[in-house]
């Protein structure tokens, strides 16, 4: 997860492209687009099933630095800073020059990047590699000769902009098989990736490679590109098909094809991987100034059953890992809900701005778990929460394994309850106000609005549903909270002695129906120590 140094910093520099220097420009050196190698070959997507069944068939074959060879020493010792200087000149895009909606600028090998990826554009059905030149890029001040580049050097990954902004991204696979997206806010944010092996397991975790891809010619008229890619790990391999609609909600339909090379134990089907630091939940790294800094607050689950639930995100002291069974679920995602700028503070990394992710599955995926993985991490530079699918029964070696699902990146998914939703979870010490405290409690406080709260008064009896998995709730209150047009809900849980998570459970309903979606939590008791101290 330590990718993050580079994406989360480094999103506005990627999204600016350099322009053709001013020198080339005045001596009139016209677009031209990368040149394409080789003699075009049939290509489709049941092409690209066979490739990775057949691949699936051979003993993997590790990366290395680059399939071409190890990295040049200069381009291996690339820093932070020398590797953001490398922009692909704007004139050079794929397709700049063709008047079509999409252009695709590509990633220069190095820094953390040193897989050489092969792209290639397809055209009325035949493919062709695009080819790695220095010409294609703009080294700044990076420190790079490009004349002393070889010529294969290869590319890293690709970004896909629209051609009435073209130097914003839209869409950007740069990384093992990470790829992140934006909406309307044009914010990049959390990230997804094409597949989670073994997460989470008590051991390295297996990181597959999108090592190739393949960006269909779009027509004058689409406002969808279709990209393919193949992906490779020492466990499986697998064949990817992307269709990507950008928007206010910008939409992608995944289809994908698994080839296992041995017994998987655990896999993630669309995971989604974010950043949770502090929250106005959890204040435990509480040190900056800022109130808030998370790309994501909360999971967000439509089960089979059709029940809306919502689990705040946290920042643990120790791994946690919770796993929630369901079979068929309509959808899951990681959502950013609080975009209130005032709740950040943040002017330059506008997490006000950062958008959801919603996975919406297609078919049937039938019997598995929706797992959210949260690892400890002391800044915002490191992701640290994961949620995935994962089937009941274990992929096999021989196996082909079908799904499809669609992806929508945006500040709201495009599906939503019609209950009222959480819209704030707060914590804190417990205990009668003005009373002396005898025993330790804590509080929770959760903010509810929408769905049929804003058409009910003070008169109405609301009844506030609470269920702990050990210890005492006590102190339940429900009233009306005029500043969110909603209700609040509040209760303390005194724990038993153990240190172990609590798991939480609340929702409003009057007159027997539910009023809102399920709100869930995980919270784990302080030391007996740390309790005495707070009494």
């Amino acid at each position: 997860m330590k990718r993050r140094r580079f994406l989360h910093r480094g999103a506005s520099a990627v999204a600016a492209p350099a322009l053709l220097p001013a020198a080339a420009l005045a001596a009139g050196t016209p677009p031209t687009g990368p040149a394409l190698l080789g003699e075009p070959k049939a290509f489709d997507y049941a092409w690209l099933k066979d490739r990775a069944r057949a691949l699936a068939q051979q003993p993997w074959v590790g990366p290395g630095q680059s399939a071409a060879g190890p990295l040049p020493a200069a381009v291996a010792a690339l820093d932070y800073d020398a590797y953001q200087q490398i922009q692909f000149r704007g004139d050079q895009a794929l397709w700049a020059a063709d008047g079509l909606r999409f252009q695709v600028r590509l990633f220069h090998v190095g820094l953390y990047f040193k897989r050489r990826v092969h792209i290639h554009e397809v055209r009325d059905g035949k493919a062709q590699e695009i080819a790695y030149s220095p010409a294609l890029f703009d080294y700044g001040k990076s420190g790079l000769d490009p004349s002393k580049l070889p010529a294969n050097l290869g590319f890293a990954g690709l970004r896909i902009s629209v051609a009435t902004a073209p130097r914003n991204d839209m869409v950007a696979f740069l990384g093992g098989s990470y790829f992140r997206a934006v909406g309307g806010s044009r914010q990049y944010g959390l990230s997804a990736r094409g597949l989670a092996v073994d997460p989470a397991m008590g051991r390295d975790e297996e990181f597959p490679d999108f090592t190739a891809f393949w960006l269909e010619r779009p027509s004058a008229q689409s406002q969808t590109l279709i990209v393919h890619a193949l992906l490779d790990s020492p466990g499986l391999t697998g064949a990817y098909r992307f269709a990507i609609t950008p928007g206010d909600n910008t939409a992608m339909e995944i289809d994908s094809a698994l080839y296992p090379r041995r017994e998987i134990e655990r896999i993630g089907i669309a995971p989604c991987t974010s950043m949770f630091l502090v929250g106005e939940n959890n204040r435990r790294e509480a040190a900056d100034w800022r109130p808030e800094i998370h790309d994501s607050d909360g999971l967000q689950m439509r089960t089979g059953a059709g029940e809306w639930i919502w689990r705040p995100l946290n920042n643990p002291n120790n791994l946690r890992i919770n796993a929630y069974t369901d079979n068929n679920p309509r959808g899951f995602g990681l959502l950013q809900r609080d975009r209130n700028f005032d709740h950040y503070q943040d002017d330059s990394a506008f997490y006000d701005r950062r958008p959801s992710l919603w996975v919406e599955p297609r078919g049937d995926w039938g019997p598995g778990q929706v797992q959210l993985v949260e690892v400890p991490t002391p800044d915002e530079t490191f992701d640290n929460i994961v949620c995935y699918w994962t089937p009941a029964q274990r992929p096999q070696p021989g196996q082909e394994l079908l799904t499809g699902y669609r992806l929508s990146w945006g500040a709201t998914p495009p599906v939503r309850s019609p209950l009222a939703r959480c819209v704030a979870s707060r914590t804190g010490l417990g205990g009668a106000v003005g009373k002396r405290r005898t025993r330790f409690s804590w509080r929770f406080a959760v903010d509810f609005a929408g769905g049929n709260l804003p058409l009910l008064d003070g008169d109405s009896q609301v009844e506030a549903v609470v269920s702990a998995s050990r210890g005492q709730v006590e102190l339940v209150s429900i009233r009306p909270q005029p500043a969110v047009q909603g209700w609040r809900a509040i209760f303390d849980v005194v724990p038993d002695e153990r240190t172990d998570p609590i798991a939480l459970r609340l929702f409003l309903r009057v007159a027997g129906q539910a009023l809102t979606e399920t709100w869930i939590y995980e919270w784990a008791p302080p030391s007996l120590s740390a309790r005495s101290a707070l009494l």
